[in-house]
């Protein structure tokens, strides 16, 4: 789809607005081979970051091999390494006959094997000729150090929604032998992990909540989209259109969406299809009411799945309270006892409707989720 707007798809180049300072810092990190998480919300930025700071590195004339998966829909232990593995053979091999090579030299005496039926039916690089074992686990985690050290360059695996190893029925199985590779391979500096999740509570709990990857991954956290760069963006989109918009209007949006990128342009997008001349405010509240009917059903189903406890301290994050625990909080809010409040603070942080900062200090996580459970859910006028 050509558009001044991109929503569908990661951008880079001329539509990559603002972050240059998280460019440079995430292309110094996978310079030195270090391993990196990327932990913010859905729609955010976190795979057009990656692909600018890789097309930067490129054209700096650093050179390297990327392979990417998505742990999405992964249950098991067993569908997390073969997907891994798979990956990782598919980054040095291009053929079935060098698939099943780098199977026989770096797996010979595990039971992952490459299995030409399994590759002609679905395509399936790795299978598994009998149950996992704890060394089977180790070759493959080891096996992208191993990789890179041969091949003397430099690898990168970009693991999107790794959140979902946490959905694992334990998810040690996973984490603790991952952990316990990097240790072993803190040396080798071939090799870089980009672990990115749109959970940002379950990834917290995983790189945040133990110590597992304590000094093992560098944290890389999104910077704010200047409001007055966006609007800038925007404002340049229509008029290479020959449209007409004040900047003020459009800053007041990019205000509304708190800077989110994705629903800027997505709003954007619907504005500029909805007029061929000039863009009044009329026009942005009917695009705004577009926007707004395209993801209330997901709004629907979140408010939806709510107990009455969890609506509550959702009405109070809005009223800007930030201490739930005092007396009077809890009686005007009927969260009935500080330890409930705990409780209905977990279960919202589990489903990724709250987060808190390092001061306890609750946001809602989706902004424009914000602005309908403001007006159109508690019906709060402004």
């Amino acid at each position: 789809m050509d558009t001044n707007f991109p929503y569908n798809q990661y951008v880079t180049g001329r539509n990559f607005i603002g972050r240059r300072t998280d460019v440079t810092l995430l292309g110094n990190l996978l310079s030195q081979g270090e391993h990196v998480v990327l932990s913010e919300p859905p729609k955010t930025g976190k795979t057009s970051l990656v692909q600018q700071t890789l097309y930067s590195l490129r054209l700096k004339g650093v050179t390297f091999s990327v392979g990417q998966f998505s742990a999405l829909n992964i249950r098991t232990p067993e569908a997390f390494l073969l997907r891994l593995g798979s990956t990782l053979v598919k980054m040095v091999g291009n053929t079935p006959a060098e698939y099943a090579d780098i199977a026989r030299r770096f797996l010979d005496g595990t039971h992952f094997v490459f299995d030409p039926q399994s590759f002609e039916k679905d395509g399936s690089v790795l299978s598994l000729n009998w149950e996992l074992e704890e060394a089977d686990v180790k070759a493959v985690l080891s096996l992208p150090f191993r990789l890179a050290q041969e091949r003397g360059d430099r690898l990168i695996l970009i693991i999107d929604e790794f959140q979902c190893v946490s959905l694992l029925e334990d998810p040690d199985d996973i984490l603790r032998p991952l952990s316990a590779s990097l240790k072993e391979n803190r040396d080798n500096r071939r090799f870089s992990y980009i672990l990115c999740g749109s959970g940002v509570n379950a990834m917290n709990g995983i790189f945040k909540g133990s110590l597992l990857f304590h000094r093992l991954v560098e944290r890389v956290k999104l910077s704010p989209v200047d409001e007055l760069e966006m609007a800038d963006h925007i404002h340049r989109g229509f008029t290479s259109a020959g449209k007409v918009v004040e900047k003020d209007l459009l800053r007041g949006a990019c205000r509304l969406f708190k800077g989110h990128v994705w629903y800027i342009n997505h709003f954007a997008s619907i504005c500029d299809g909805m007029t061929r001349g000039y863009l009044m405010e009329p026009g942005l509240v009917d695009a705004l009411s577009c926007l707004i009917s395209v993801h209330e059903p997901r709004f629907l189903d979140i408010v939806s799945s709510l107990t009455t406890h969890q609506v509550s301290l959702l009405r109070a994050t809005v009223d800007g309270v930030t201490r739930f625990s005092s007396a009077d909080v809890i009686r005007k809010y009927g969260l009935n006892s500080s330890a409930n409040v705990k409780r209905v603070k977990d279960a919202l942080m589990k489903k990724e409707v709250l987060q808190f900062d390092e001061d306890d200090k609750p946001s809602i996580i989706d902004p424009l989720f914000e602005y309908w459970v403001r007006k159109y859910y508690f019906e709060i006028k402004e």
